[in-house]
């Protein structure tokens, strides 16, 4: 073999050897905390989007401090760039308000929507020997709120909106510690935020009686959030409907992101989703409605396959 020939093998043989890897798609995915629900829910998204493409699809899941850390980080991130966040922060960001005053940058305005993932849900338990049903019988009770969480603020807001500030003992100690003082009747009850079913609800349902509060229309707009409602059954012994508050989370890219990649990330979301939910159920939590909880724009790749399912016009 003469060496033009020997050239034009070895030739062949690097572009077949490359092939595969061009059509592999690595992407980003900013999530949160490793310690969070929310990052194994990322974990779980990476599984199955590298199953469902079988391997044309690999997300690299980053931790992150929050939210805003995500927004902030998007326009200096390029196009596979993925991030979770509520739809309130980018509205923000792009506003150039609150804790993005400063922060400023014409890019944020390039944020959009790829797909909703189950929301932070606000759940108020108590012992069910307590006798308390609603809000207003929490006066002279003792509450865990947790430290620094969004559930520890937005319960320590409602209780001050609905006149309870000062009638109810916020007791201030770690979020993990909240079914153990309340299987040993050290407190009354205590508030979380997460996708539902969320893990700690589940296991104080187990271990004891308790009851999930549900707030009024009236309390609801009051709190300024989202009226969401838990479907019975959802923990043992709730045989009605829980009605209570969410803040909506979403997945988010940013114009940069190729509208063929932001369809198929889209795409293989949705129909994966119940598949993804048989080993955790928070995921059933979600469903086509939650895109009415999208404040901005939808990405263009996106809108295509919403379009081909029929969901948006």
């Amino acid at each position: 073999m003469n060496i033009t020939n020997l050239l034009g093998v070895l030739t062949v043989g690097i572009s077949l050897a490359v092939s595969p890897a061009s059509a592999e798609t690595r992407v980003t995915y900013k999530s949160a905390k490793s310690t969070s629900s929310y990052f194994q829910m990322a974990v779980q998204l990476a599984e199955a989007m590298k199953a469902a493409s079988k391997g044309e699809i690999i997300l690299t899941i980053e931790e992150s401090q929050g939210s805003v850390q995500n927004v902030l980080e998007a326009p200096r991130r390029g196009g596979n760039y993925v991030f979770t966040a509520p739809p309130v922060l980018v509205r923000l960001a792009g506003a150039g308000k609150a804790m993005f005053e400063g922060k400023e940058n014409p890019a944020f305005k390039d944020i959009r929507a790829l797909f909703p993932i189950p929301s932070l849900t606000m759940h108020f338990v108590v012992r069910a020997d307590s006798g308390v049903t609603d809000f207003d019988q929490l006066s002279g009770k003792s509450i865990l709120l947790g430290k620094g969480s969004f559930g520890a603020k937005e319960g320590a807001k409602y209780l001050d909106l609905f006149g309870l500030q000062d009638n109810v003992m916020q007791v201030d100690a770690e979020l993990n510690n909240a079914v153990p003082a309340l299987k040993n009747e050290q407190i009354d009850g205590f508030v979380t935020a997460g996708s539902f079913p969320a893990p700690n609800v589940i296991e104080a349902a187990a271990s004891l009686d308790v009851t999930v509060l549900s707030l009024t229309d009236e309390q609801i707009a009051k709190t300024k959030r989202t009226r969401l409602e838990i479907p019975a059954g959802t923990y043992k012994g709730q045989d009605e409907p829980i009605v209570t508050t969410s803040l909506p989370v979403v997945a988010y890219a940013t114009t940069e992101m190729d509208n063929k990649t932001a369809f198929e990330l889209t795409r293989t979301y949705w129909r994966n989703k119940k598949a993804m939910a048989k080993d955790a159920p928070w995921w059933d939590g979600v469903d086509e409605s939650f895109l009415e909880n999208i404040d901005g724009e939808i990405h263009p790749g996106a809108v295509r396959y919403y379009k081909s399912v029929g969901w948006i016009k």
